[in-house]
């Protein structure tokens, strides 16, 4: 007979371990399905462990900058105290025991194994049933996506998991994407001592983002010796003796190691929706503001897709918990969801960019400040790459989007955020106060230019 259970979490990442959590120590009887890893893409080959990659990175790139501020410095990369300090702190070898035992010290139930909804109210985790009485809650994230490239499929190339795993830096890599996961490794691993070739569809890096951004992080990563090539499809590629070689036009590229970073896609596929009523063949899947996907059955995280963010997956876990305890909280909002892409210059936005406003038909005003003229940027010198844009309303005064790039681009963001979320008068965030010499003080300078 099936167990009768209130809930059950079909997949554990950030969110999915926050929610069952939270609601196993609400008391209601909590099942947590996870195949892999307990805490999801995050801990183990996403956030935290390509982070400390890019700390390391951009310690050897302040210590180089040392000649011009600061006299002399020798500097000698060596990926292997990063590579440890993946394995011992970030992963422990990827292993989740400590994640799994915070889950059931919270009271929840660990069932591992691939879960597919049966009906509604029942999932089958493995060999096991269960009949669930308040909530199925999905979490069930993405996988890398490959793309259909003549040759690739039969190469050893790397995804975002195999590269936070990699033991030393390698001579040359080859990076196909130049998206955030694809542009936060190639720099990294340039900073390490390998030679770095991007290539990107688009015409920009970064094509989500600002123009401006992606012109600013490509122009940077040109000084520092990476190799750019955006507007250039790849059309083959072929491996042999140890080396990869990358096909593109007319342009033709060999190295040790490629990294594959052209996106995501959605796991959602055998996860039996169709007995509940939910179209599963598209990206995402359609949710209410409280994340409702059918009756009884939510969804969290990636598969909404209003956004690949861990942030994203813990701001709906929590609107689900309070949902399912049956609290008379608001729904979720996503007019203001910041993203920060970890390159020097980091990259923070928030909101709409000036493209996405101008497709709702917003009444648009936009202003950059270039963060190398402030005076902040002046003292900073070697290393002030960036810039602030503001994209306004100008029918309700009030700002739409932003985007921070720049030293501390991510940080300088969050005053930004707040704006947009709390849709602050243009006129009040010009009457503010804004402290002498920082970076943040770009942003009343954007003001003062729209």
């Amino acid at each position: 007979m099936p167990e009768q259970v209130d809930v059950v979490v079909v997949g554990m990442g950030p969110g999915g371990e926050s929610a069952a959590a939270e609601l196993a120590r609400a008391g209601l009887t909590v099942i947590g399905a996870e195949r892999r890893l307990v805490g999801g893409e995050c801990p183990y080959y996403g956030c935290i462990p390509t982070k400390m990659i890019v700390r390391a990175s951009d310690a050897l790139a302040e210590a180089r900058r040392v000649p011009g501020l600061a006299g002399a410095a020798d500097v000698a990369a060596d990926f292997g105290p990063v590579a440890d300090r993946i394995r011992g702190e970030a992963t422990a070898d990827w292993n989740d025991q400590a994640a799994a035992d915070r889950f059931t010290d919270a009271g929840g139930r660990l069932v591992r194994g691939e879960a597919v909804i049966t009906g509604p109210g029942a999932v089958r985790v493995g060999d096991e049933e269960f009949t669930v009485a308040k909530a199925i809650i999905l979490n069930t994230g993405t996988e890398p996506a490959v793309p259909p490239i003549p040759g690739l499929a039969d190469t050893p190339y790397w995804t975002n998991r195999d590269a936070v795993a990699a033991t030393e830096a390698p001579a040359s890599l080859v990076v196909l994407g130049g998206g955030a996961i694809g542009l936060e490794l190639a720099q990294a691993f340039s900073r390490f001592g390998t030679h770095v070739t991007v290539f990107e569809a688009a015409e920009r890096l970064l094509p989500v983002e600002e123009p401006e951004a992606g012109d600013l992080v490509a122009n940077v990563f040109r000084t520092e010796g990476i190799e750019i090539h955006t507007g250039t499809a790849v059309e083959s590629v072929a491996h042999d003796a140890g080396r990869f070689t990358v096909k593109a036009g007319t342009v033709t590229v060999e190295a040790d190691r490629l990294l594959v970073a052209t996106g995501r896609k959605p796991n959602l596929r055998d996860l039996g929706l169709d007995t509940v009523g939910v179209d599963a063949t598209g990206r995402s899947l359609d949710a209410d503001e409280h994340l409702r996907v059918a009756d009884g059955v939510y969804a969290i995280g990636d598969i909404v897709g209003k956004g690949a963010f861990t942030h994203m997956s813990m701001y709906q876990a929590r609107i689900v918990t309070d949902h399912v305890l049956g609290k008379d909280n608001a729904g979720a909002e996503y007019h203001a969801v910041p993203r920060v892409t970890f390159t020097d210059p980091e990259v923070g936005a928030v909101g709409l960019t000036e493209k996405q406003a101008t497709e709702q038909g917003i009444a648009v005003a936009t202003s950059v400040s270039e963060i190398p003229n402030s005076s902040r940027g002046w003292i900073h010198k070697s290393g002030n790459e960036g810039l602030v844009k503001l994209v306004a309303d100008t029918e309700r005064g009030i700002l739409v989007g932003a985007t921070s790039a720049g030293p501390a681009g991510g940080e300088v963001l969050s005053m930004l955020t707040l704006a947009v979320h709390e849709r602050t008068p243009i006129a009040n965030l010009r009457r503010m106060i804004y402290a002498y010499p920082t970076f943040h003080r770009a942003v009343e300078d954007a003001l003062s230019r729209l």
